[in-house]
């Protein structure tokens, strides 16, 4: 319902301001004061350090954070590469064909993450294609759950290019190596580095698939923190958690500049 009266606006933006901090920043401040707290046994902590920030670059912590990044990176790029070449694939089909086959790829986000843990643990355990207890499964998990994301943002962009740009370069004699290369690829870049942010943002926070197929010696950071907190070091899991947020924002945002800049040229 629209509210016209001024009162009733400001009402409204009140409300919304309110539960936005109660939801969104309070809980974030809360941990950063946990991050830096010395003790905290009443309503606030009783002392500062940044001793929990020292933790969180060095040891176990500093691996988690380079183990997060890497797979981060690496299911990105793949799940780009298999988003992309899935919807050029498509649009040579039917728009009834398009829409069926395009669901497959969204069957991975309509099923909870600790089910595609459990499905990839089992299926790839034994057998010729036995992963277990490598990198490559904990890849394979986070792939399999942030693919239909990056199919949906590259297929978005391809939408909205022209099919006539791609006729008038094959009628003027452009094979489709060279539409592909010189035109459909470079006005789909911005759109494939924001599928790139999305992709690596869901990837750098994943925990319910992880926590069920990681080998040792291969923990990634959301992982790090739920068994620092699980076993009370509440502390310097907070100072993980705000690192996780941190290094995630910082990526994102420089990755959309990125993509702005290019859309503009």
């Amino acid at each position: 319902m629209l509210i016209w009266s001024r009162k009733g606006r400001a009402a409204a933006g009140a409300l919304a301001v309110t539960l936005f901090a109660g939801v969104f920043l309070l809980p974030l401040a809360v941990i950063l004061l946990s991050s830096l707290s010395k003790q905290w046994n009443g309503l606030l902590p009783t002392g500062f350090t940044f001793a929990h920030f020292v933790n969180a670059f060095r040891g176990a912590a500093w691996d988690s954070l380079f183990s997060s990044l890497m797979v981060g990176f690496c299911a990105s790029l793949l799940a780009l590469l298999c988003g992309m070449w899935a919807a050029l694939a498509l649009r040579q089909y039917g728009a009834t064909l398009q829409k069926y086959l395009g669901l497959a790829f969204y069957l991975p986000s309509a099923i909870p993450s600790v089910s595609v843990g459990l499905g990839i643990l089992v299926a790839f355990s034994q057998g010729p294609l036995q992963m277990n207890g490598t990198f490559f499964i904990v890849l394979a998990a986070h792939f399999v759950l942030i693919s239909a994301f990056t199919f949906s943002n590259v297929t978005t962009g391809l939408a909205r290019i022209s099919a006539d740009i791609e006729n008038v370069a094959s009628s003027l004699g452009a094979s489709p190596w060279y539409r592909l290369r010189h035109i459909t690829l470079p006005l789909m870049t911005p759109w494939m580095i924001s599928a790139m942010a999305l992709s690596l943002s869901l990837s750098m926070g994943e925990l319910g698939a992880t926590v069920m197929i990681y080998p040792p010696g291969w923990t990634t950071l959301p992982v790090t923190i739920f068994s620092l907190t699980d076993r009370g070091n509440i502390d310097d899991g907070s100072a993980l958690t705000i690192v996780l947020v941190g290094v995630t924002l910082l990526l994102m945002m420089k990755l959309e500049r990125i993509a702005h800049r290019l859309s503009q040229i």
